[in-house]
């Protein structure tokens, strides 16, 4: 006999499973591409292509472009010209004797059609 009761191994269902599952069709798609963008990368370089038209964010490491491009256009209401995607890689940092490493993330810069722009950093 066990004194240690067995967990539970059931899988969980995934968080894109359980929007499908709970919200309306348009609400779904609009919160699964919600979890593709994480944040808007706010840099002077970064503030310096939106006067072009290009806004560059912090998104999934698992996303493409097509996905990027449906999520900027449901939550931002704009249309997307072109996307360009940067796979940044962990850099080695150091803290006394210890190493570690930072994480990696994907950038993506994103171009709007002529005449269209979203108001992240407010001037």
């Amino acid at each position: 006999m066990s004194i240690f009761s067995k967990k539970d191994k059931t899988p969980k269902p995934s968080i894109k499973k359980e929007l499908v599952a709970v919200a309306g069709n348009a609400r779904a798609t609009h919160l699964q591409s919600a979890l593709f963008m994480k944040q808007p990368w706010v840099t002077e370089k970064a503030g310096d292509l939106s006067a072009l038209g290009k806004y560059i964010f912090i998104v999934d490491r698992k996303a493409n472009k097509s996905e990027i491009k449906k999520a900027v256009e449901s939550i931002y209401s704009v249309k997307v010209e072109n996307i360009n995607i940067i796979s940044m890689k962990g850099k080695a940092k150091r803290l006394g004797r210890s190493l570690g490493k930072t994480s990696s993330f994907k950038k993506a810069i994103v171009t709007l059609k002529q005449g269209q722009k979203i108001d992240i950093i407010p001037t």
